[in-house]
């Protein structure tokens, strides 16, 4: 297959795991457990999807491996305690000014520069997200709000990690932070209640969303650089509250429509002039 055609498999796959991310939102509503109950539940669902796909635990440790894995757990981590401590909106904005900090995390550790497209689409995309979740910023939750802005350097460190590992096996990463997490977080399950539907909504967001997800999101980083990638995932805060909309019936407001509109047009714009790039480059 040549590196063109690995491309736009690639960016299919990024799509697909930002839409499976996006579910999240809605499930997470759904159940009535502790936010750190609902992560190790869903990492020892995810966590059986990895010991399945890669047949092994890993053996070899690298610096790269252990740093997404962390960085996996404490963005997750700082996300959820964030939106404890401030509002959801203020937490998932403040959260994707990540793409910021992989522009120079990539540079300086990939070689990877970013071209006059990665920087017009990024102007795009943040002035898209102040009109998503405009109506719902405010300066209330200082500590909330410096937790969030945390876990975008930790996202962005992620994200680096796993595109430094494009010439290994980056799944390997999800399944070390999957066991630890399940492991450590599961005295918190244990104080939760029991029922099948719980049971059935950890299934999904452990296989499905993270399990399933993440083996995509693996498979599309080893050829996309780690920008385009953030810049993809995007999608997720986009698509969430339209989850929300059509099984929920919280209606989206004007600002907020038109700011989905104006990301999705960064993202596409980023893919459109990458893959235009990559395609001059043959």
């Amino acid at each position: 297959m040549d590196s063109v055609s690995q491309r736009r498999k690639a960016i299919f796959y990024l799509v697909i795991t930002a839409i499976l991310w996006s579910t999240s939102g809605l499930f997470v509503k759904i159940l009535d457990w502790q936010p750190v109950a609902i992560l190790a539940g869903r990492s020892l669902f995810a966590s059986i999807v990895f010991l399945i796909y890669l047949r092994r635990l890993p053996t070899q440790f690298g610096l790269w491996q252990l740093l997404a894995a962390g960085m996996f757990i404490l963005t997750q981590f700082l996300f959820i305690t964030s939106t404890k401590l401030t509002t959801a909106a203020n937490s998932i904005f403040l959260q994707y000014t990540g793409p910021i900090y992989v522009i120079l995390l990539a540079y300086w550790f990939l070689g990877e520069k970013p071209t006059r497209t990665d920087w017009l689409a990024m102007l795009v995309i943040f002035i898209g997200l102040t009109l998503f979740f405009g109506d719902e910023l405010s300066s209330e939750g200082l500590y909330g709000n410096l937790l969030a802005i945390l876990s975008g350097v930790t996202g962005a460190v992620m994200m680096v990690s796993f595109r430094a590992q494009k010439d290994g096996n980056p799944a390997e990463s999800n399944l070390i932070a999957f066991l630890v997490t399940a492991t450590f977080g599961f005295p918190f399950i244990m104080k939760e209640t029991w029922t099948v539907n719980s049971w059935l909504i950890l299934a999904f967001l452990g296989i499905v969303q993270i399990g399933f997800a993440f083996i995509f999101f693996t498979k599309g980083i080893r050829h996309i650089p780690a920008l385009e990638a953030n810049l993809i995932g995007t999608l997720e805060p986009v698509l969430n509250p339209i989850w929300v909309f059509l099984f929920y019936g919280e209606s989206m407001g004007r600002y907020a429509f038109i700011g989905g509109l104006v990301v999705l047009s960064g993202v596409i714009l980023s893919a459109v002039g990458s893959a235009r790039a990559a395609a001059e480059g043959h």
